[in-house]
Order: structure tokens, then sequence, then C-alpha cells
């Protein structure tokens, strides 16, 4: 696998370019420019996936009889990293990277039919139930209970951190089945309606004044048996697969290049490219092309076994501390104009005046956005011992 593009690669960048340059509308680069977490604004997030639909761009990982492209990796990696550059809005991923995956590779042919057409043109929006109040590293001790009876299971219990859970009208959640084992032993892969009578969401503000998670309470809910994913008791085995695609398959080489390059322009328009900084930002530039090439690794695993494997947490790892990196490069780059606290002016859509320049908006937002990147989706320790253990053989 190698990163160098070839003369067919150079003439797909420019299709991409020139896809980009006409179909992004300067309100949908305005919401990738002011994103912060791990998703652009809901509604600018939808219009922009059902543009790539219509292109059958919407999905460039799945297999093409699920309706990806049958792109190779590196015009993957091509279409992500330009459009990361261009400000392109970040797709939500739980429904296209996480729960479709999921489904694809445990799910039933039924479920298979439901679900991922829905996914891939915008119809349906997903949140995830995984961490609870007392569950996030240490997943397998999640509580939230499900009970058997008859043909349904009854759910009670919450969970916590659940990204874009005001948005979602469908749930992949893990619940307690079984009791009796260990605890990875008695955990159950459920899809839920967010509709259903008993679901209630209360909204978390973030630090950087974000409404991007949530904390949602089942009380009594039902959800039909013919919504497990995966045999009772085993869902441990559907949220681990997941998982390597949650930690793995987030085009994280283009994320950071794309995050670099926002780096580059705030210190170049502000003159401090230069002596201390700049080596600085050589020094980001090089750990930007190491995470690629680990990325390119995984990939071409996916592409020979169908799996990402336990390499996906060095990925998630090294990518998390390196956008942090950048992050914090980004705040010194602006200087004093970090300080105000402005979150209404940096809102998409938003006609308040800001103090300073529009590219200053979202810098400390995203900084303190970045702080959660060595926790979710598994700490940092919790991946090195996945390393230490399924890579290093320890």
């Amino acid at each position: 696998m190698h990163l160098e593009a070839q003369a067919d690669d150079q003439t797909f960048r420019d299709e991409v370019q020139d896809f980009l340059a006409g179909h992004l509308t300067p309100e949908l680069r305005q919401a990738g420019q002011r994103t912060m977490g791990i998703c652009s604004p809901h509604e600018a997030s939808q219009a922009w996936q059902k543009i790539l639909y219509a292109k059958g761009w919407a999905a460039p990982s799945w297999p093409v009889e699920y309706g990806g492209t049958g792109w190779t990796a590196m015009q993957r990696h091509i279409f992500a990293t330009e459009s990361h550059l261009a400000d392109a809005p970040l797709l939500a991923p739980m429904g296209l990277e996480m729960v479709g995956p999921a489904i694809m590779g445990h799910g039933s042919a039924e479920q298979q039919a439901s679900y991922l057409p829905r996914i891939l043109s915008a119809q349906d929006s997903w949140c995830q139930g995984y961490s609870e109040p007392g569950s996030g590293s240490d997943l397998a001790s999640l509580q939230c209970q499900a009970i058997r009876d008859g043909d349904d299971y009854i759910i009670n219990g919450s969970k916590i951190w659940t990204t874009h859970a005001q948005y979602a009208n469908r749930m992949f959640c893990l619940v307690r089945t079984d009791t009796s084992g260990k605890p990875q032993q008695g955990i159950t892969f459920l899809l839920l309606n967010m509709d259903s009578p008993g679901v209630k969401v209360e909204p978390i503000i973030t630090m950087a004044g974000n409404h991007e998670v949530n904390q949602v309470f089942f009380d009594a809910v039902r959800v039909p048996r013919q919504n497990r994913v995966g045999a009772e008791n085993d869902g441990w085995t559907v949220a681990k697969y997941l998982l390597e695609f949650e930690r793995g398959g987030r085009g994280w080489g283009a994320r950071l290049r794309g995050a670099l390059a926002n780096l580059h322009r705030l210190a170049e328009a502000r003159g401090i490219a230069t002596g201390t900084f700049a080596r600085r930002l050589a020094a980001l530039a090089t750990d930007v092309t190491a995470v690629e090439f680990t990325e390119q690794r995984v990939i071409a695993e996916l592409a020979k076994s169908g799996r990402i494997g336990p390499a996906s947490s060095l990925l998630k790892t090294r990518a998390g501390t390196v956008l942090q990196a950048i992050s914090e490069c980004s705040v010194e780059a602006i200087g004093n104009y970090a300080a105000p606290y402005q979150p209404e002016a940096s809102q998409w859509g938003s006609n308040v005046e800001a103090i300073g320049r529009d590219d200053e908006l979202a810098v400390v937002g995203r900084y303190l956005d970045q702080r959660a990147r060595s926790i979710a989706g598994g700490s940092n320790e919790v991946q090195r011992n996945i390393m230490a253990k399924l890579v290093l053989g320890m």
C-alpha cells in the first residue's frame, strides 16, 4: 500500500475538486469551517449527505453491493482529503461508519435490506447507546437492562454522551440481558426507534458551548426481538466489530491533513509561520504523514480480511493525540483572540458579530472538544492494553 498518486489518481483528484467546487455552497462550507465536534451541524450534514448520495458518493468505504463506490484505497484517501481541505461538512458517522458496517457483518438479510438503504440516503439518523454513567472505558460493566417479554425486550436504564440523540430517529444500543456469567457474555445488541414510548433525551452542553451530546433514559421501552443484531447475549461480538470501525475507519489521515492545512492558514495569515513555530508545523506534518501510512496499513488489512483488527486501536490513539496537538497550536496561533467566550457567534448561520476574524471562531471550540479524543471511543489507556495484548502479543 502506498500514498504516491498515479496518473489516474490525479485525474480522479481533479474530478473530486470539480465536484466540490460545484456543489459546496458558501453555507455548507461555513458549516464545515465551524464544526467543532465529530460531525457538522445536523441540517448541513444531512444536506451534504443527500448531495453525495445523489452522486453515488455517500459511502466510499461500503461494498459496492450495498451502495458503495468501488473506489481504491487511494481514491478514498483523495476524496476524504479534498473534502476536508474544501471545508465540506463532516457527515454523522454513527450510521455510515458504525452501525452500517455492523449490520453488514452481523445483521440478517432482512435487517440489511431494511436499514442500509435508509442509512445511505440519510432517511435515518442514528445515535450510539454504549456508554453509561458508570460504564465508559469499562464498557462491559454496563447495566442498562433488557428483559425478554414474549417477542419483545423491555429496556430500563440510561445511556450517556449520546452524540446527536436529539436529532436521531434510531439508536443502536448495548443492553444487559444476562448477569450470570462474565460481563461480556450477557450483552445484547439492539436497534430501537427513538420515538418509542419511554425514551427521554436530556441535553448535555459541553465546555465549548455546544449541544452535541446527551443523556438518554429508558423507562420500560419495548423493542421487538427482530431488532436484535446477532444472538442474544452475544452483543459483545457485534460491539467489538463496530468499535474497530469507530476507531480505525474514520479517515483519520485526511482529517488531520485538513486540520493541519487550517493551522498553516492561521499561522501564515498572522505572520508567525517562522522560527520555532515553523519547526512545530514541520514536526506535525511528519506526524500526520505517519498516521496516513498507518491508516493505509489498516485499510490494506480490511481489504484482505474484511476486518480492521486491533491496529485500529493504534490508529485511534495516535491520530487523536496528533489532532489534540494541532488544536493546541491553533489556539496559540490566534493568541489573545482565544480568550473571548462567544458560542453564539461561532454557531453555523449565526448573524452575531464576532470578536476577531471568522477563521478564529471554531478554534477554541475545537481545542476543547479535542480534549475528549483521549477518552471517546475507548480511552488511550484501554487502547494501549489492546495493542499490548493483540498487536504485540504481551
